[in-house]
C-alpha cells in the first residue's frame, strides 16, 4: 500500500517518542510526530492539531503595546486589580457584544485564559468545604483537567452529545443534587465540537447553578465565533449567547489569543458578575481575612501566581477592546476566514466517505468555524489518527477532550490556500486505501 509518508517512519517515530496508545497522544506528541515526520520524509503536512491563530496580531494592540513600552511601563508592576483603562473597555466590550452589564470592577486581567481558569478553579473549589469538584459539560480543552490534577481538585465530565436540549437539564441535575458541585465548566462555541448552546440551554443551566448554587465557569475562548448570526455590531443584538442572562453565579473567560490573535502576549480578562463579585462564602471569608470572592481572586489567587498580568499587554488588551466597541475593529470581519477554511475542508473529507462526528447544533447544521470533528467508518480515534500521519495529516484524538465519540479534532487556523489541494489528493488516496464496505 502506497502512502504519501512511509509508515516505518510514522511508526518509528511513535514508538521512540514512547506513546502507547496514538488515541490518547496529546496535541503536543501528535505535534512532534508530524514535525519529526515531515522533517525525515521532505513530504508537507497539513497541521489540524494545535489552536494556534494563523493570523496577524490586531494591530491596534501590537501598536499600543509598543507605545506604553516606549513611554516606560515595564519598568512599573501592574495593579493587582488591573489596569483602569482595561477594566473600563472590558466592561464596555462586555455589554456592547453580549449585552449584559459588569461594573469595571469585577473585569480582572489574567495571563490569559489559561491563568484564568487555574485561578477561578482554586477560587470556586475553596468557597464550601462540601464542594470539592467541577463538573465538564464535554468534550472541552484537555488542560483545563490538567489543571485540577496538578491542585489536586477532584472533577467529573460528561459528553453532551446526547444531551442537548431538553436531555441536558436532567442530566446536569444528576450531577448537582450530589450536593458537592462548585462550579460547572463549559466554551461556547464548544472546543472541539463546536456545538453553540442556545439560549434555552443556557437558561437551564443558569436557573440549575441558582437552585444548587453553583458557580458557571463560561469560557469564551472563541468568542462571538458562531458564523451563522452577525455578531459584528456593537451595543446591538444579536449578541453572544450567555449564561449571565440567567444566573448571577457565573464567571466569563474572554481571551485575546483567538478573536484578536494576541495569543502570544498571554492576555485574557476574567469577568466576574457584580453579585458574585462581592459575595461573601464563609469558607474564603474564614480563609482569606474575610474578603469577598472577588477580591480573594485577584488579591490572592492572582497575586500569588503572577503578581499580576504583564503591564504592556494590558494597554494592548484596552486598545483592541476600545477599538471594537468604538466600531473602529471589526474583528469578526477579519477571523471569519476560519469558517470559510471549515466550510472547505468539510467538504473535501465528506467527500472522501468521511462524516462530521458533532454534526448538529439542535436542529440545525453545526456551524463552520475554528474547530470541526470527523470520522471515518469502522476507524476508531487512534486508527484513524495513526493512519492519517500516513498521508501527511496530523489531528488530535476526541478522546482526549472528553468526548466519548470515535473521530478527531480538527483545526482550521494553519490551512494554506495550497493546501486545499493536497488534501484533496491525499484524502483521494486515503479513500482508496482504506475503501468502505
Amino acid at each position: 500500500m502506497i502512502t504519501p509518508i512511509k509508515k516505518e517512519i510514522v511508526d518509528n517515530l511513535i514508538s521512540e517518542f514512547g506513546i502507547q496508545d496514538f488515541a490518547k497522544a496529546t496535541i503536543r506528541e501528535v505535534k512532534r510526530v508530524a514535525q519529526f515526520a515531515e522533517q525525515e520524509s521532505g513530504v508537507e503536512f497539513i497541521k489540524m492539531e494545535m489552536g494556534i491563530p494563523g493570523l496577524p496580531a490586531a494591530k491596534a494592540g501590537v501598536e499600543a503595546q509598543i507605545n506604553a513600552l516606549r513611554n516606560g511601563i515595564a519598568n512599573s508592576y501592574p495593579d493587582i486589580q488591573g489596569l483602569p483603562e482595561l477594566k473600563q473597555q472590558a466592561s464596555r466590550f462586555v455589554k456592547a457584544f453580549i449585552g449584559v452589564d459588569i461594573n469595571p470592577e469585577g473585569c480582572v486581567p489574567v495571563v490569559g485564559s489559561m491563568q484564568g481558569t487555574f485561578a477561578s478553579f482554586l477560587t470556586c473549589s475553596q468557597t464550601n468545604p462540601k464542594k470539592d469538584t467541577v463538573l465538564f459539560i464535554d468534550p472541552g480543552f484537555p488542560v483545563q483537567k490538567m489543571q485540577l490534577q496538578v491542585m489536586g481538585v477532584k472533577y467529573k465530565t460528561f459528553d453532551v452529545y446526547e444531551f442537548r436540549g431538553e436531555n441536558l437539564g436532567p442530566k446536569l441535575e444528576s450531577y448537582l443534587k450530589e450536593g458537592n458541585i462548585c462550579a460547572i465548566v463549559y466554551s461556547n462555541p464548544n472546543n472541539p465540537s463546536w456545538i453553540c448552546f442556545n439560549e434555552d440551554e443556557l437558561n437551564t443551566i443558569g436557573k440549575l447553578a441558582n437552585q444548587y448554587d453553583v458557580i458557571i465557569m463560561e469560557d469564551l475562548a472563541y468568542f462571538a465565533m458562531d458564523f451563522r448570526k452577525d455578531l459584528s455590531t456593537p451595543f446591538q443584538p444579536p449578541y453572544q449567547a450567555t449564561v449571565a442572562r440567567y444566573t448571577d453565579n457565573y464567571m466569563l473567560l474572554i481571551s485575546g489569543s483567538k478573536a484578536f490573535s494576541y495569543a502570544g502576549e498571554r492576555i485574557g480578562v476574567v469577568c466576574i458578575s457584580d453579585k458574585l463579585f462581592h459575595r461573601h462564602f464563609d469558607a474564603l471569608a474564614a480563609r482569606y481575612e474575610g474578603l469577598p470572592f472577588g477580591l480573594v481572586f485577584s488579591t490572592r489567587m492572582l497575586y500569588a501566581l503572577s503578581s499580576g498580568t504583564s503591564h504592556s499587554a494590558q494597554y494592548a488588551m484596552a486598545a483592541m477592546l476600545k477599538a471594537a466597541c468604538d466600531g473602529e475593529f471589526d474583528f469578526r470581519n477579519e477571523i471569519k476566514v476560519y469558517g470559510e477554511r471549515a466550510h472547505k475542508l468539510k467538504e473535501i473529507f465528506l467527500r472522501h466517505k468521511f462524516y462530521v462526528v458533532y454534526d448538529r447544533d439542535l436542529d440545525e447544521p453545526i456551524a463552520d468555524g475554528f474547530y470541526f470533528t470527523i470520522g471515518y467508518p469502522g476507524m476508531t480515534s487512534g486508527k484513524l489518527a495513526h493512519e492519517l500521519m500516513y498521508y501527511g495529516v496530523s489531528a488530535i484524538c476526541l478522546v482526549t477532550t472528553g468526548s466519548h465519540q470515535e473521530g478527531l479534532r480538527v483545526c482550521t487556523s494553519f490551512i494554506e490556500d495550497h493546501q486545499y489541494d493536497q488534501l484533496e489528493e491525499r484524502m483521494t488516496l486515503f479513500e482508496q486505501n482504506n475503501p468502505v464496505e
